[in-house]
């Protein structure tokens, strides 16, 4: 029998912790690319949408030209295109909107798990909206970050005559973090799972994404990221047995109260998960601790 973490017809709540060490987690294009942050609390920000794309890129690595595996949202792929195919391929005849969602449904990972608007383009064939039963939130730094720049140099300029006269090095910089320790939470409806035949292998593809996606998303602007926890609530059916917010808040992590701190090891004794009050018919499992 499956360990209960992968069972799709039952409601999954998840709290993940991300750390960033001399890195840029979530760059802001609104702010020339700066770690994104709380304006009131300086407290790091990462979005849902970048750690979906590190997932989808995983789990892409993982399981590539397996059916049921393509990414709908897919880098330098436009989106159209991709929905004309349940109509080309799938044999989807004109006007037939639910046919050509289940198809994409069935095709596409991202669709499956996370949902997806197909109704734009040719209005006569688009696959209507699909409601993914896997949802994450942002991700909120435990303590303020401090954002810094350091300026660097390139020996080789951006143009020949630049070099004819004698400019022999280009002036950019780096937004960083010193250190940031970042909390997320995620959610899965099993009745929404039921209804678009999630499976049990797309559960274990997804907590395996979320294991090893930064290991496979390095980047020097990035520094080094990683998942420090991983920890799923599973109720025993698909509408749940307690709320998500009271299941979050039985993992309490202390606030250093500064923004001083430059290691895991800093959070590691600060960290209290009360299981003795977890609900019944709830059972907790550690894929990451």
């Amino acid at each position: 029998m499956s360990a209960a973490h992968l069972d799709p017809t039952r409601k999954h709540d998840y709290v993940f912790l991300i750390d960033v060490k001399d890195g840029n987690p979530n760059g802001d294009p609104d702010a020339g690319g700066m770690p994104r942050i709380d304006p009131i609390t300086s407290q790091g920000i990462i979005t849902d949408v970048a750690l979906k794309r590190k997932i989808r890129n995983t789990i892409t690595l993982a399981h590539q030209g397996q059916p049921g595996f393509e990414m709908y949202v897919e880098e330098g792929i436009a989106l159209n295109p991709q929905i004309q195919r349940a109509y080309h391929e799938g044999g989807t005849t004109e006007g037939d909107t639910a046919t050509a969602q289940q198809w994409m449904i069935r095709n596409f990972y991202d669709v499956r798990l996370f949902g997806a608007v197909m109704s734009v383009g040719d209005q006569k064939k688009h696959a209507g909206r699909a409601r993914g039963p896997m949802q994450l939130t942002f991700s909120r730094s435990i303590d303020p970050v401090t954002p810094l720049e350091a300026g660097i140099t390139r020996v080789a300029p951006n143009k020949p005559e630049d070099l004819a006269k004698g400019k022999v090095t280009e002036m950019g910089n780096k937004h960083y973090v010193p250190y940031g320790l970042y909390r997320g939470h995620g959610f899965y409806s099993g009745a929404l799972g039921v209804k678009a035949s999630v499976t049990t292998d797309d559960l274990a593809a997804y907590w395996h994404a979320m294991t090893m996606m930064f290991d496979h998303d390095r980047a020097a602007s990035r520094g080094e990221m990683a998942i420090r926890g991983l920890y799923v609530f599973t109720h025993d059916d698909a509408y749940g047995r307690a709320p998500a917010h009271k299941l979050f808040d039985l993992i309490r992590i202390k606030p250093l109260g500064h923004s001083e701190a430059r290691s895991w090891d800093d959070y590691t004794d600060r960290i209290n998960i009360d299981e003795d009050n977890i609900p019944d018919g709830v059972t907790l499992t550690r894929l990451i601790d």
